[in-house]
């Protein structure tokens, strides 16, 4: 992977980066998801932001080597406060727990002020940031999976609004599925979600002589829920 070529992933996640928007990569590592798009001229202008020492000077080093300091700033902070209120319209936090991701938004809220747009990719705990989503005043507007080197990832794209509507009464099936991943079903929604499936079973055979109840019917419930959406 490189500024000219991005990994599948990340492609993707530049394709719902919205034409002329100025961009906060949060956790930008090489900074190649900015500079791939201020290169490319979709975005006029571009902060990236990391907190870790090695990776915020690959991402400095990157896009002096671009030619780009005039228009992508690189800059060293936790999360959110890298940005000013009103600075960009879309943020991009690709590549962490979905968890981590929630917590970054929620603890950088006042920082969200004028943005427009975010594009999410966690790597696991997608629930989380659909949680977050929603009771925050955010709405999916679309989401994507897809495979590459033998990993599933999930992108959601949210925008301002009632995320409620969203969803169907089956709100919970679709905050663990995606409500729109969980209409399309492609290849890699039902290859991740079998894999899930098969994974809560070995755990259940494992669990066969414990006392854990609460924690088997966690386990049957869910899989129950992967049931029914792959139609099994």
């Amino acid at each position: 992977m490189n500024v000219e070529r991005l990994s599948k992933r990340l492609s993707t996640v530049a394709d719902f980066i919205p034409e002329g928007a100025k961009l906060a990569d949060i956790g930008s590592d090489h900074a190649y998801l900015p500079c791939h798009v201020v290169r490319a001229g979709k975005v006029p202008f571009a902060i990236a932001g990391e907190v870790v020492e090695g990776p915020f000077q690959s991402a400095r080093k990157q896009v002096e080597m671009e030619g780009l300091t005039k228009q992508i700033e690189v800059r060293k902070g936790n999360g959110l406060e890298v940005i000013g209120k009103g600075e960009v319209e879309c943020i991009t936090i690709a590549g962490m727990g979905g968890a981590l991701i929630a917590s970054i938004l929620e603890e950088g809220k006042e920082k969200l002020e004028g943005v427009k747009r975010i594009v999410l990719q966690p790597n696991i705990s997608a629930i989380s940031i659909r949680l977050w989503l929603l009771e925050n005043g955010w709405s999916l507007i679309n989401e994507a999976i897809l495979e590459e080197d033998g990993k599933i990832y999930e992108i959601l794209v949210a925008e301002r609004g009632n995320s409620e509507s969203v969803y169907s009464e089956n709100i919970e099936n679709q905050l663990l599925f995606g409500p729109f991943l969980s209409k399309e079903k492609n290849e890699a929604f039902i290859q991740k979600w079998t894999a899930e499936w098969n994974n809560w079973e070995r755990i259940l055979k494992q669990m066969s002589q414990s006392s854990q109840i609460e924690k088997k019917t966690e386990i049957q419930k869910k899989i129950s829920m992967v049931k029914e959406v792959l139609g099994q």
